[in-house]
């Protein structure tokens, strides 16, 4: 049996970053359009509102999907997508809209990841309920919110 061997190619990386540490939406175009001119496949970031850590966040929380909305229509070929957004900060039905129409801004480059949620503190911040980690499992195939 004959094996075939792929070596890694620059456009298999992604690139990760966390803007709820501190970052502008310019700051984040400009790592996307060097990710885009250095080949990566891939730029993806994190869906948080609150920064964590000793970081004290400035200039202040940027939403996911607005972001990407706005790199979909300055970026050309890059993947952009989240890592990963909670199921706990928007319901699955408008959830599933504001994917379909970034992924339309991005001609089908998005890709969606999606979590729990687990950071109690940034749900009290902005009163976004924050079930037991039983109802967050299941909370993809209900409302999102107990």
């Amino acid at each position: 049996m004959a094996v075939s061997v792929r070596r890694m190619q620059i456009s298999d990386l992604r690139i990760f970053t966390e803007p709820q540490q501190g970052a502008t939406y310019d700051t984040l175009l400009a790592v996307a359009k060097r990710t885009e001119a250095l080949g990566f496949g891939a730029f993806f970031r994190s869906d948080h509102y609150v920064a964590m850590g000793g970081s004290d966040g400035l200039p202040g929380p940027s939403d996911a999907w607005i972001t990407l909305a706005g790199l979909a229509r300055d970026t050309s070929t890059i993947r952009l997508g989240t890592l990963v957004t909670p199921v706990t900060f928007r319901f699955p039905g408008v959830l599933a809209i504001t994917v379909a129409n970034v992924d339309q801004m991005s001609a089908g480059r998005v890709e969606l990841g999606l979590g729990a949620g687990w950071f109690p503190n940034e749900h009290d911040a902005y009163g976004i309920p924050f079930p037991s980690t039983g109802a967050r499992r299941f909370a993809g195939r209900s409302t999102g919110h107990h």
